[in-house]
């Protein structure tokens, strides 16, 4: 960034970082143009961390400033994300597992099951799995965007809220007891050349070790939704959209909801669940006229 061309980096602060993000906002760019400042910013404070120049990532807990719209705006705005019927979700997940390619059942389950980003589960290490206390913990996500699988790096979430621990039930501990077995085995078969990192999601090809990476997880769903018949448009982030859909459905709360999908705030998880609200209450209310009308 230019803003601190004549800074030292030691010297550089947390509230400088982010008043920084905050001027290139108002000089008007892009949201997606400051994510993909901030994704430098971050690989470039992180690894004055690890060589020992700074002891404070000031990019850490940093923030994107949004555009703030007018009520006319938010009034105008009803689209619903896309997300799979609960359903259409049961063909999904049998797809994968009856013609899904490595690793497309436990991955797509672990996404569908739990909600997290799909950066957050390539991230994810058998240390952040906890099978006693059923639990996983969320606290990196993965960066690559040129997709070379070799070059990836683990960083911290962008918000405080994404740090965070969610709980698992039976389906999903049976499903990664499985995979970890699997997983083993293909560790004997390479020795020391697997690139044993601890990841659970770690690959079995010729780069057996690395860890999945996003576009894989991105076709391979687009495959399984072509295969099964289902909305091609869908992707990895819908499942997030899905689970919503299905806690919203299950009557788990609003704040409950964004706690375990790790939002502080989030216009398009609000969305989906108020949509799945208002139709369980007009639900309710035709069930009491029919009720009504019995009498």
């Amino acid at each position: 960034m230019p803003y601190f061309a004549r800074n030292k980096v030691k010297a550089i602060t947390r509230k400088m970082y982010q008043n920084a993000l905050n001027r290139l906002k108002k000089e008007g760019l892009a949201e997606n143009t400051l994510e993909g400042i901030h994704c430098t910013g971050r690989m470039i404070f992180k690894k004055a961390v690890e060589l020992g120049y700074i002891k404070v990532d000031p990019t850490q807990y940093a923030i994107i400033p949004k555009t703030q719209k007018t009520v006319e705006e938010i009034e105008a705005y009803t689209e619903i994300p896309k997300y799979l019927e609960k359903e259409e979700l049961a063909i999904f997940l049998k797809t994968a597992r009856e013609k899904g390619l490595e690793m497309d059942a436990v991955v797509f389950t672990s996404l569908a099951y739990t909600g997290m980003r799909a950066g957050e589960l390539c991230a994810l290490k058998w240390k952040d799995n906890n099978f006693e206390d059923h639990t996983i913990n969320i606290t990196k996500t993965y960066y690559n965007p040129t997709n070379n699988i070799k070059n990836y790096l683990l960083l911290p979430p962008k918000t405080k809220s994404s740090i965070r621990t969610i709980d698992v039930d039976a389906v999903i501990l049976t499903e990664l007891e499985n995979h970890q077995a699997r997983q083993n085995v293909v560790k004997m078969e390479h020795g020391i050349t697997y690139h044993d990192k601890d990841f659970i999601f770690a690959m079995t090809d010729k780069n057996h070790g690395y860890p999945v990476y996003i576009k894989k997880i991105e076709n391979r769903m687009a495959r399984l939704l072509k295969l099964a018949k289902l909305d091609v448009a869908l992707t990895p982030h819908s499942l997030r959209h899905t689970h919503t859909s299905l806690l919203a459905e299950a009557k788990v709360g609003l704040e409950e909801i964004m706690e375990r999908l790790g939002h502080a705030d989030d216009e398009s998880t609000r969305r989906v669940y108020l949509h799945v609200t208002k139709t369980m209450k007009k639900e309710a209310s035709q069930k009491f006229s029919e009720l009504m009308r019995s009498l």
